[in-house]
């Protein structure tokens, strides 16, 4: 009975997993018992207590609740800007209101506009102005010349910003206004208040050169389309102030493994006593195996949290490295690697920031390289949550190195060849330097402290590209991935595979640069991966190099091996181009990315100008079509795809006899449209969008490629080996 390959999967994932996590869980620092007991303004007279593990020292209570106030008075209220379009209202009601005028429907317009807008006096004068059609302009009806003159008011205290509140409410002096996720600080005399902003109308309504009535009727309707746009968000500013509250420290501070806590014949101060009392809370004076046993599940729970989190990233959006398993094992032998790094840094009695020397960068680096950028940032953010759990939950070590290794990845993301690792160093450097200063100077630490860490920074900088470069090249032949470095040095037309193409198989060789241009092209446009589509498509039909006059873009002087042999006897000798391909390829050591392409750019297509020769030869009810087709398998990947359709595509366009714009168009949609049909593509994970990009791309270069140009003249004579310049001598 047969395993479900799927279960086996799982099974190993889990074992992955729970190595991972118990490994990095037996990596944290060990403590011991303490039991005495201290009062303030005492003398230690005992030996110096040094800290066998990293806690956390409470604050005082009396501090901690001062500035849990003061976060909460920090916090300013949050306004919400509401973005409406004044202009549809104003239009709206405006068109509305001529309409029903026209229509001299007195009770409707009673209801629409009184006494919602105007008071009795100026729903009078309205009617009045209608009737009597005074023109305030040559183009326009009086109505809408009238209300036009409020428009640019509206909208100048709109644009201002009109406050939800009054001159009389209670409000602070500063708000933060909040467009979009980001919050704006603005004094409250940057905007208007709702009553402020209708005085503001009324004053400059009275300055316009109107009769009195018609100001009233401005005045009324500029105040009824004063609208508040900087409305008070209540849940927004109690979210702001718990967040405030929230992130206010419980602790003053860390007291790191193998710190001083208090030295004999110091005083006991209250900070002192403050960090010996958290001591004893961090620390049970008798911990029973039980305990001991709910620590280590604590502590696999926290690293497994971490764990599953970076599993889901995976699995939702990188699903091709969930469901490896040895690109799985590459990621959890790294972080065990850096793990146990820290540990012997934590270990070592050495009076010297040598954590400086875990290799985050390194890390970030090599899975930038070897995955990509997006895989190598997030493993950055959980490796440094891991490593700093490993540090006694060190905040500033965190940053450290989370700002490095984020540098890192940001170096290698485009990496074009080797030697751009070692640009590296100048980033990782950078990113050391500015949070070492930067952490220095707001903990007031000596100038010779701040040199000491940057010299143990600026040695991890150094390193780091050297032992990435290093381990990629072990990582490469023990995991089997390919790179894109490696992917760069396959595409070197140096290369012997390449080399041999080119010399015997010149033809082949100059179709297989068209179809690499275009597939990069393509894969370019759905965002697959271009460069492994280009490379992948320069080795495709090596298999060509054995026997190379089989195949028509090699026959220079027109003599067709096919025309002598059988259409099953040309159907084997076309096939063998795919067996002999990959084997080259074994042969020379291409990875299974590139070999993959050799067998899938023709999928399970059938051999048609064959088939078609031997149905006319022997009838189609006498042929098995199965026959006549590659072996595949088909493409299972969107760079497969785009080789399979560029291949077949190049190759008919250029069979076409003096082509042209429709010609092309026509040929290459068929192509496609055959390909589908033929169900080519189900395998790969292409939609048909991307198919219409992939063949508006080919259009593109193929078309240009064959244009027409001028002929030279008596260009006639010279195809023909005459010279045409004997006539004049």
């Amino acid at each position: 009975m047969k395993t479900d390959p799927t279960k086996k999967g799982i099974k190993r994932k889990i074992l992955i997993f729970t190595i991972t996590t118990l490994f990095i869980v037996f990596m944290f620092p060990k403590g011991e018992s303490l039991d005495f007991q201290v009062s303030e303004g005492t003398i230690w007279t005992q030996e110096d207590l040094i800290a066998p593990f990293s806690f956390p020292v409470l604050k005082d209570a009396a501090i901690y609740e001062r500035e849990i106030r003061e976060a909460e008075e920090s916090v300013f209220p949050v306004y919400v800007r509401k973005n409406f379009s004044i202009t549809d209202s104003l239009n709206s009601f405006n068109k509305k209101l001529v309409e029903i005028l026209d229509e001299n429907l007195k009770r409707e317009l009673n209801d629409f506009v009184n006494p919602t807008f105007f008071s009795s006096q100026s729903f009078s004068a309205l009617l009045y102005i209608h009737r009597e059609k005074r023109n305030y302009s040559r183009d326009k009806t009086s109505i809408e010349n009238l209300l036009e003159n409020a428009n640019p008011v509206i909208f100048q205290l709109h644009k201002k910003g009109i406050l939800d509140s009054n001159l009389k409410d209670k409000i602070r002096d500063t708000i933060a206004v909040r467009v979009g996720n980001i919050d704006i600080i603005n004094s409250v005399k940057e905007f208007l208040f709702y009553d402020e902003a209708k005085n503001v109308a009324s004053l400059i309504i009275n300055q316009l050169n109107l009769k009195e009535d018609y100001k009233k009727i401005l005045e009324e309707y500029t105040h009824r389309f004063i609208i508040p746009n900087i409305i008070f968000d209540e849940n927004a500013t109690l979210l702001e102030i718990e967040q405030a509250k929230n992130s206010v420290p419980r602790y003053s501070g860390i007291v790191n493994e193998n710190e001083r806590i208090v030295a004999k014949h110091d005083r006991i101060t209250k900070q002192v006593k403050l960090k010996i009392e958290s001591y004893k809370e961090a620390k049970s004076e008798d911990i029973t195996f039980l305990e001991s046993i709910l620590q280590i599940i604590g502590k696999f729970l926290h690293i497994g949290a971490f764990l599953i989190i970076l599993g889901i990233y995976l699995y939702l959006f990188r699903k091709k490295i969930f469901f490896d398993t040895s690109k799985l094992m590459l990621i959890a032998l790294l972080y065990m690697f850096v793990a146990f790094i820290t540990f012997l840094i934590n270990s070592a009695p050495i009076k010297a920031p040598i954590q400086y020397l875990i290799f985050i960068p390194v890390v970030s680096m090599i899975l930038t390289i070897t995955f990509d950028s997006r895989v190598g940032f997030y493993s950055t953010v959980i490796l440094t949550l891991i490593v700093g759990a490993l540090r006694g939950n060190d905040y500033t070590f965190m940053a450290t190195n989370f700002v490095a290794g984020a540098l890192s990845v940001y170096t290698v993301r485009d990496i074009k060849n080797r030697t751009q690792i070692f640009r590296s160093f100048i980033f990782i450097f950078i990113g050391y330097f500015t949070t070492v200063v930067a952490f220095g100077l707001e903990r007031f630490a000596s100038v010779q402290s701040i040199l000491l860490e940057l010299a143990f920074a600026s040695s991890n900088a150094l390193i780091s590209p050297a032992l990435t470069y290093g381990l990629l090249i072990f990582i490469e032949r023990i995991f089997k991935i390919t790179t894109e470095l490696t992917l760069l040095e396959l595409s070197n037309y140096e290369r012997p595979l390449l080399r041999e193409l080119a010399t015997k198989s010149p033809g082949t060789f100059s179709h297989t640069l068209t179809v690499s241009l275009i597939s990069e092209s393509a894969a370019e446009k759905i965002e697959g991966n271009s460069l492994l589509a280009r490379v992948g498509a320069l080795y495709h039909d090596v298999g060509k190099t054995i026997y190379p006059n089989a195949f028509i873009e090699n026959q220079i002087k027109g003599e067709n091996v096919h025309d002598s042999l059988k259409p099953e006897e040309s159907v084997k000798m076309i096939l063998r181009h795919i067996d002999e391909g990959i084997e080259l390829a074994k042969i020379n050591k291409l990875p299974q990315e590139i070999i993959d392409f050799i067998p899938m750019h023709h999928g399970t297509s059938v051999i048609s100008y064959f088939y078609d020769k031997a149905k006319k030869m022997y009838g189609e009810e006498n042929l098995n079509i199965e026959e006549f087709r590659y072996k595949g398998p088909k493409p299972n990947s969107k760079e497969t795809a785009i080789v399979m359709l560029a291949d077949s595509c190049e190759s008919a366009v250029r069979s076409i006899i003096e082509p042209n714009e429709e010609k092309i168009k026509n040929v290459v949609t068929n192509i496609i449209n055959s390909k589908l049909e033929d169900h080519q593509l189900d395998e790969a994970p292409i939609t048909l969008s991307d198919v219409y990009k992939i063949k508006e791309t080919f259009l593109n270069i193929l078309i240009t490629q064959n244009y027409k140009r001028i002929k030279y003249p008596k260009q006639d004579e010279i195809e023909k080996g005459l010279n045409p310049t004997s006539e004049n001598q």
